[in-house]
């Protein structure tokens, strides 16, 4: 079967439980990046489950201009959840929609036209976010995308100083770069961000679409640096796999957002998901088990690869593993010999975001079989 969107995997997935995967044959997988941190409470969770059963039976779908109960529901947990300063919500369906919609809303907010995104950073494929996206093999088919658009080093505060200007409508960035290879910000740099974008009276983006949801051992990565951005997106595991996304804004943005839609904001059924995700994820602490495991997994790793590989960089369940050759051996041996599905982040980087439910039996799983493909190369 020919694929337009995807490169398909030589490996055809029947159903979940849990953290793993299972093929038509029953063949076992320990997800560490099918479900691209879709999945932060595992796959089929039954809460989730439940909640989307329900909803869909009662309610599949109204506009979100008629009011419905799980869509308040869905908005109140979002709002207990959100950082302090940011209790506005907006839902769509994905992070480059949410990215797209902050975009918007910044630019309407201040007047101004111009972005200032950073090198490596990821932020979406529609014709907006693709604008504010590092990688040209991204970006040059579509071109000419939106103008005004500045590119400055990723953590480098006096390059950000320096483009920060009275034009400047917005700054975007993500507080740990994943596409971009597991990248984390130097100290202090998402508080400068935020000095110099409030001084010149902009909107700090913060990406939280990889981020969000407890993946990095908070419920968002900006609480680590004690930064509360204007505008904070997430996407991916809002409801655990079922497409949703949402920008939550300050009240200065909310006032000023002029006007925006979108037919499936909003949905019953995902706004049932989102409430169900949300709630259990705070209710059960799940972040505090993605930082716990995750400091082992990465210790582990680190113990373990040493000079085998370039580097092992971290932050809660999101790894990256810079080897000295590509990346894609090591995933399909990963795959076929081990049973292991990560994701790559860039060529070189072996990406681990698995869900949030691991243990350390799974984490070892994780590292003796890293250990062997690593092992057995030759460097």
């Amino acid at each position: 079967m020919s694929g337009f969107v995807h490169n398909e995997k030589p490996i055809r997935l029947h159903r979940g439980e849990g953290v793993h995967l299972y093929d038509e044959d029953d063949t076992e997988y320990l997800d560490c990046g099918a479900s691209y941190a879709c999945a932060p409470l595992g796959h089929s969770h039954p809460d989730v489950t439940a909640a989307i059963t329900d909803q869909v039976e009662r309610l599949t779908f109204v506009q979100a201009s008629y009011p419905v109960d799980a869509r308040d529901r869905a908005h109140a947990a979002l709002e207990a959840a959100a950082p302090d300063g940011l209790e506005n919500v907006w839902l769509c369906n994905s992070g480059t929609e949410a990215n797209e919609a902050a975009l918007k809303f910044a630019r309407s907010a201040t007047g101004n036209s111009k972005i200032i995104a950073t090198m490596q950073g990821f932020h979406g494929r529609t014709m907006g976010a693709l604008a504010t996206t590092w990688n040209s093999e991204y970006r040059d088919p579509y071109e000419p995308l939106i103008g005004d658009v500045e590119f400055v080093p990723y953590g480098d505060g006096d390059a950000l100083a320096e483009a920060v200007d009275d034009e400047t409508a917005a700054v975007i960035l993500e507080p740990l770069q994943g596409e971009g290879g597991i990248n984390l910000p130097s100290e202090g740099y998402l508080a400068a961000a935020h000095e110099h974008t409030e001084a010149a009276g902009a909107a700090l983006i913060l990406d939280e679409v990889q981020t969000g949801m407890g993946r990095t051992g908070e419920l968002w990565a900006c609480e680590r640096a004690g930064v509360t951005p204007d505008i904070l997106t997430t996407a991916k595991g809002l409801a655990n796999g079922l497409p949703a996304g949402t920008a939550l804004c300050a009240d200065w943005i909310a006032e000023n957002h002029g006007s925006h839609n979108a037919t499936f904001s909003g949905g019953p059924v995902v706004s049932a998901a989102i409430d169900a995700t949300v709630s259990t994820l705070v209710e059960e602490d799940i972040p505090t088990n993605a930082a716990e495991i995750g400091g082992y997994l990465a210790g582990e790793l680190d113990a373990e690869l040493g000079d085998r590989v370039r580097d092992v960089r971290d932050e809660g369940l999101m790894i990256g593993i810079e080897v000295k050759r590509g990346a894609n051996r090591a995933l399909r041996d990963l795959a076929l010999d081990h049973g292991i599905l990560a994701l790559p982040a860039g060529r070189s980087v072996v990406r681990l975001l698995p869900p949030l439910i691991l243990d350390e039996g799974h984490a070892d799983q994780v590292v003796d079989a890293l250990t062997d493909v690593l092992g057995g190369r030759s460097e």
